[in-house]
């Protein structure tokens, strides 16, 4: 019996040889070109001394950045991905002649990273020069900042008996609590909606550039903990750690749950940064509070920071023109809406021979002293206040990926300690692959985990 076998004559749509050759290793080999590594290396070399050395720990390294470079979702996965890939066996330093035994064993991989879990501050100092290094290739890295948590679930079980908490057997989690992230806003019919978010886990805490969408400080805590109160001390912690980048910041934006005197107040004052941060509703019954001037005539602003005047003859309220910020006398410039924008007012010249001025109209100081959490150097009626806002959506953007590239979706972390542990290796694999990337002059894709790599000529 004859098998009828069909030949298909179509032509490609385009040539093989047209399309870039670039092995998927070269990524690996990028991140690992420009990782501060050595001196980490060398201080595991040292603490194993004269030990058996089936691994090199050089080796047992390159391998935890493989796993996070390829997203592997377990140690696991990894592994196996070792004992039938010869390439990535040689590239991470194993030698591939022994084929499914040159990949290190569960349990040799395990203490390994235990020992990266105790040791952390290595990882942090690898964070902290890279970053300098980012610096110096971008010169305005750290000028436009914003500021958000990202909730991470842990899928262990919270534990309420006090006799389990005792053991720690690595199946439970003993760190992490239960938080709560409740949005609110109102749609374009007026109805008012609510969301509450809850999860048992952790927080990440981040500072990204706006511009380049690059983590500049991170902190990892319970899920419980507040965002308000670590604003500051992050900002802090990056002013110290990257003098450089940190004294190069003009703009911090942030969502409401940052928002408190204190922030608004001490990022200007203190370290000259202007606060783009959304406010929290807390009037209850008022709609309006009157400005306090020694005038006899009426000006008002509401808790969004806008600000209006009462017409002296028809008692009609309208919205006064913001004109820029003073810094020397540390006030908010407001004009006449009927001299800003012409509209027509029946106590326009009533209000402006009280006041005897000209055809430039009435104007409005208001010091930032009169409500410091409502009033800031960039004035929240104006658009330049929506235009910084929108900013923070890159914040939002690399939120997404610690979830979707990072690894942080589906994970198997227990405790506190692994996950920041977890965390800095995340961070700085992501900081790395942007900075090699830049040197190799694919400066456009410094924020891709995908993208082949075009060695530059």
């Amino acid at each position: 019996m004859e098998i009828a076998m069909a030949i298909l004559h179509h032509p490609f749509l385009f040539r093989w040889d047209s399309v870039e050759a670039a092995s998927d290793l070269e990524r690996l080999r990028l991140v690992l070109s420009v990782l501060p590594d050595e001196p980490f290396m060398q201080f595991l070399q040292k603490r194993r001394g004269h030990g058996r050395n089936d691994y090199p720990v050089r080796a047992m390294w390159n391998a935890v950045v493989a796993g996070l470079v390829y997203r592997h979702p377990s140690m696991a996965s990894l592994l196996e991905e070792l004992r039938r890939n010869r390439e990535l066996l040689q590239v991470c330093g194993f030698d591939p002649m022994l084929g499914r035994d040159a990949a290190p064993s569960d349990d040799a991989f395990g203490r390994f990273l235990a020992v990266l879990v105790r040791n952390l501050h290595w990882i942090e100092e690898m964070v902290a020069a890279v970053l300098k290094r980012l610096g110096e290739l971008l010169p305005d890295l750290g000028k436009r900042l914003a500021a958000d948590s990202k909730a991470i679930a842990s899928y262990g079980s919270p534990v309420r008996d006090e006799k389990k908490r005792a053991r720690r057997d690595g199946r439970r989690d003993l760190d992490a609590d239960h938080g709560t992230k409740t949005y609110r806003g109102v749609r374009k019919d007026g109805n008012a909606w609510e969301k509450v978010v809850r999860w048992f886990g952790y927080k990440v805490h981040v500072l990204v550039d706006s511009k380049y969408e690059l983590p500049v400080a991170f902190k990892v805590t319970t899920a419980s903990k507040s965002d308000t109160p670590e604003l500051l001390p992050m900002f802090e912690d990056l002013k110290t750690a990257q003098p450089e980048i940190g004294s190069r910041a003009k703009e911090l934006a942030a969502d409401k749950g940052y928002d408190s005197t204190r922030n608004v107040k001490e990022l200007y004052e203190k370290h000259g940064v202007t606060p783009v941060i959304d406010k929290r509703c807390l009037w209850k019954e008022e709609k309006t509070r009157p400005v306090v001037t020694d005038r006899v005539d009426s000006f008002v602003y509401d808790e969004k920071g806008h600000v209006y005047c009462v017409c002296p003859v028809e008692d009609v309220v309208r919205e006064m023109a913001y004109c820029g910020f003073e810094k020397r006398r540390g006030t908010l410039k407001f004009r006449c809406p009927a001299a800003a924008y012409g509209c027509e007012c029946a106590g326009r010249r009533e209000c402006e021979a009280l006041a005897d001025v000209g055809s430039w109209g009435r104007t409005l100081r208001i010091p930032m002293e009169l409500d410091r959490r409502i009033f800031t150097p960039l004035a929240r009626s104006s658009y330049a206040w929506k235009t910084a806002y929108n900013r923070r959506t890159s914040v939002e953007r690399f939120n997404s990926r610690l979830d979707r590239v990072l690894g942080f979706e589906v994970h198997h972390i227990r405790g506190q300690a692994k996950m920041e542990t977890r965390v800095g290796l995340a961070i700085l694999v992501y900081l790395a692959m942007a900075l090699g990337r830049i040197e190799v002059g694919q400066a456009e894709l410094m924020r891709s985990f995908t993208a082949p790599v075009r060695l530059a000529a």
